[in-house]
């Protein structure tokens, strides 16, 4: 296995060790005023930004194909730290894609959600304390109808409504 998949990092190890992180920082800061392990730890996890995307006529459409690199069970990514050189059109989530139009992050995304005035949700690990709680809920791409990227050409083919996208 090439030294550039992580290994190490699985769902609940994101939440475990919170010390120095203040307790719902979420509802005491602004997107803007959070550290880099604030910012990292709003992302439930959900896998869903992980989704191919088309733009058609000015609409962003969610497919049921995946990044490569997606692992669909954990709803992580296998190359987190270099997903940047491995992908070419992987995008950072920073402030201006969450404000971004037309909306590619999902309306169930933290940081879409506390950007525009709404609290996290019951199931969000920050909330809940627990990385199951995302897929618990049927908030994630786990155990849906999804495939990889890998040998798709015709992405249009795929096109999904679900209505947490």
């Amino acid at each position: 296995m090439p030294d550039w998949i992580d290994e190490e990092i699985t769902p609940q190890s994101r939440f475990t060790d919170l010390q120095g992180i203040e307790p719902e920082f979420w509802k005491k800061k602004k997107l803007s005023e959070m550290s880099k392990r604030e910012w990292e730890l709003l992302c439930d996890g959900c896998g869903k930004c992980c989704l191919n995307k088309l733009d058609i006529r000015g609409k962003i459409k969610f497919t049921r194909t995946y990044c490569r690199f997606l692992d669909p069970q954990t709803c992580l990514c296998k190359i987190y730290e270099h997903r940047f050189e491995k992908v070419n059109d992987c995008r950072d989530i920073d402030l201006c894609a969450v404000r971004e139009k037309p909306r590619w992050l999902p309306k169930t995304c933290a940081y879409w959600l506390l950007d525009n005035g709404y609290d996290l949700p019951n199931w969000h690990p920050l909330v809940s304390g627990r990385a199951a709680s995302v897929h618990e809920a049927g908030m994630s791409v786990q155990n849906r109808q999804i495939v990889s990227e890998s040998g798709v050409s015709d992405f249009e083919n795929y096109i999904i409504d679900w209505k947490d996208l």
